[in-house]
Formats: C-alpha cells, sequence, structure tokens
C-alpha cells in the first residue's frame, strides 16, 4: 500500500527471471575480476622476481667485497617491491639507531619479511637464519656472500657452537639481525622468542632495537606461493639497552622485547592463547 503498488499486476515471469539473473551476474562479475586481478598480480610478482632474482645472484657471486654485495642485494630488495608497488611506510625511531652495534629483532610472519628489512632499514647488518637453510642451493650460496649467520637449531653441539660464535660477532662490534621466532606458521599471531638474539646482546653489551613488520602475512603467508598485493609498515621501537630492569636475564630480555612488538603488531599473542 506504501509503495503504491497494490493491485497493479506482477511483471511477466520472464522480466522476474531477467532481474535476478542480472543480480546474479553482478556478484559474479565481481568475483571473477577480483579473481582476475589476484592472479594477474601473482603473475607480475612471479615474473618480476625470476628476472631479479638469477641477476641478483650472479652479480652477487661476482662483486668483491662483503659490503659491495651487501648494498647489491639491498638494491635489488628495494627494487622488486618498488615494482609490485610494495614499498611499506617506516615509522618510528629511524632517525635515532644507536651510534654503534646493536641486535635487532623482528616478528616474522611471511618469506618477504628479510626481503623487507634487506631493503628499507637503514644501517647494515648481518641476518641470523636457521641453519637448514645454508643447504637451499641458491639461497645458501645468496645468504652467505651477503655475509648472513647460520644457527643450528636440532643439534645440541651445533647449536651451542653458534650461540658461541654469534656472541663473538656482537662483542667484535657486528650488528646482527634476528627473527626470534626462529620460523614462521600461517596462523596470525606472535610466538614465543628464542633467547639467543638476547643472550648475544648482553654478552657484548649492545643494545636490542625491536621492529615490528605489519601486512606481511597477508601478503605471502606460510603454504603459498600466490602472492596478493597488500599494505606493508615497518615500526622501528626506541632501543632496549642496559638500563632495563631485564637486561641481566635473556628470557626476561625476549619476553620484553616482544611485549613492546605486541603493543603495534596487528596480530595477537599466540603465547596467551596456548596459556587458556
Amino acid at each position: 500500500y506504501e509503495a503504491g503498488t497494490l493491485g497493479r499486476a506482477a511483471p511477466p515471469p520472464a522480466l522476474q527471471f531477467l532481474r535476478v539473473a542480472l543480480s546474479g551476474s553482478r556478484i559474479e562479475f565481481r568475483r571473477l575480476s577480483q579473481f582476475l586481478r589476484t592472479w594477474a598480480f601473482a603473475a607480475w610478482a612471479h615474473t618480476v622476481f625470476w628476472i631479479a632474482a638469477p641477476l641478483t645472484w650472479l652479480l652477487v657471486a661476482l662483486v668483491p667485497g662483503p659490503r659491495r654485495r651487501w648494498k647489491l642485494a639491498r638494491g635489488a630488495a628495494a627494487m622488486v617491491l618498488g615494482l609490485l608497488g610494495m614499498r611499506p611506510r617506516v615509522d618510528g625511531a629511524e632517525g635515532s639507531w644507536p651510534a654503534g652495534p646493536f641486535v635487532l629483532v623482528s616478528n616474522h610472519a611471511s618469506y618477504i619479511d628479510g626481503v623487507l628489512a634487506q631493503a628499507f632499514l637503514p644501517p647494515r647488518f648481518s641476518y641470523v637464519i636457521k641453519g637448514e637453510v645454508q643447504n637451499v642451493p641458491v639461497a645458501g650460496f645468496l645468504l652467505r656472500r651477503i655475509g648472513s649467520k647460520f644457527v643450528e637449531r636440532f643439534n645440541v653441539s651445533g647449536s651451542a657452537r653458534d650461540a658461541r660464535s654469534l656472541m663473538k660477532a656482537a662483542s667484535a662490534g657486528e650488528s646482527l639481525a634476528f627473527f626470534p621466532e626462529g620460523t614462521f606458521v600461517k596462523e596470525p599471531g606472535l610466538g614465543k622468542f628464542r633467547a639467543g638474539a638476547f643472550a648475544a646482546a648482553i654478552n657484548a653489551g649492545v643494545p636490542v632495537v625491536p621492529v615490528v613488520i605489519n601486512g606481511s602475512r597477508k601478503i605471502l603467508p606460510a603454504g603459498t606461493i600466490l602472492p596478493r598485493h597488500g599494505h606493508l609498515q615497518i615500526e622501528i621501537l626506541n632501543p632496549i639497552d642496559r638500563n632495563e630492569a631485564a637486561w641481566d636475564n635473556s628470557r626476561q630480555l625476549a619476553e620484553l622485547a616482544r611485549q613492546k612488538i605486541l603493543e603495534v603488531l596487528d596480530e595477537p599473542d599466540l603465547v596467551s592463547i596456548a596459556a587458556q
């Protein structure tokens, strides 16, 4: 009655069917459009990567000097992310890095986290990477050439040897970068931190700089090779130094850094969830 259609004849069945079909086709068109955009970006990303990766590998293999190789890898990483339209926003204490060596720790959510750190974090540092990666022929060689260090996770004597090596490097004035979760999973959230990075910082007396990466898990999570376009943010937090009460205990220092990262990270605390 209020619509003024009372008593009006219903439209022909064919017209009703056409309206329903058009309504459904708009939904299907949006789905198809999204599907095509996703695959088009993934194809472009793989094209860029498989052109840039062999060229970078070759140049890093030929160029002398670890510092030159590190800068080359940095430029290549920034170029790839730029071509994909995924230059992150970098916020925080970017202009107040410690004057001397330090230990950088970051959450780990995606395959691209290391590329982001290499491309957009200003100071030069050596990555500390799980030992099994050095046995991957192409990636292991490239990482060794830019000065990365590898840590054995499953062999006790190897782990102790590598821990001593890291402490020696930090004490000698080398800045180290860790993903202290050790690995990443598909489930969103921040896991428990291993204490090795923090033991190295305490032993060398160098500050710990927490870094937060947001958005990378949505772009390329574990278990997929199909990247998606997305927005990235890197937040550099204030350094943690020996003035902190937790400084003398590596596990307490690890938890302090983890809590600082959780304050900025847009993902839940997996440790608290597991304890419930």
